[in-house]
């Protein structure tokens, strides 16, 4: 369990990780935060899984708990710096689904409800769950205490 641990809180990074995944996990929260709350304008679980609902992801409820919990859950995670690498690939994750059930057919820009902002996150995300959390971040602080 200790090799675990240090597996996924080990980080080679120095603080290019740590500039990268505070401004996406605030990104990301927010997000989850609307979905989950209604929070910043948002339309809360009910609403969320409604509209989740009406274009096929079902049980509508269940997936808007899902996404709002991966975004919520892993951008505090994120903006903390603890189980960094886990919460990128699950916020990776949600991100290509957001990308091919909602985005992509509406194609690139933004304007046009396109893919470009998720394909940024999903961009940003990767990175974070190859690179770790970087120099300044908790889990730097487990995998020091491990050595």
């Amino acid at each position: 369990m200790k090799a675990l641990i240090a597996n996924i809180t080990n980080t080679t990074s120095g603080i290019a990780s740590t500039l990268l995944r505070i401004p996406v996990g605030i990104i990301l929260m927010a997000h989850g935060a609307q979905k989950l709350f209604g929070a910043f304008g948002g339309y809360g679980l009910e609403g969320t899984g409604q509209w989740m609902a009406s274009i096929g992801l079902e049980p509508g409820y269940l997936m808007a708990l899902l996404a709002g919990s991966a975004e919520f859950f892993g951008g505090i995670a994120l903006i903390i710096g603890l189980l960094v690498r886990p919460a990128a690939i699950v916020s990776a994750f949600t991100m290509v689904i957001a990308i091919f059930s909602v985005h992509f057919v509406n194609g690139l820009f933004m304007s046009n409800n396109g893919y470009e902002f998720a394909l940024a996150l999903l961009a940003a995300t990767v990175s974070l769950a190859f690179s770790g959390a970087g120099s300044i971040s908790v889990d730097k602080i487990i995998a020091t205490k491990l050595k």
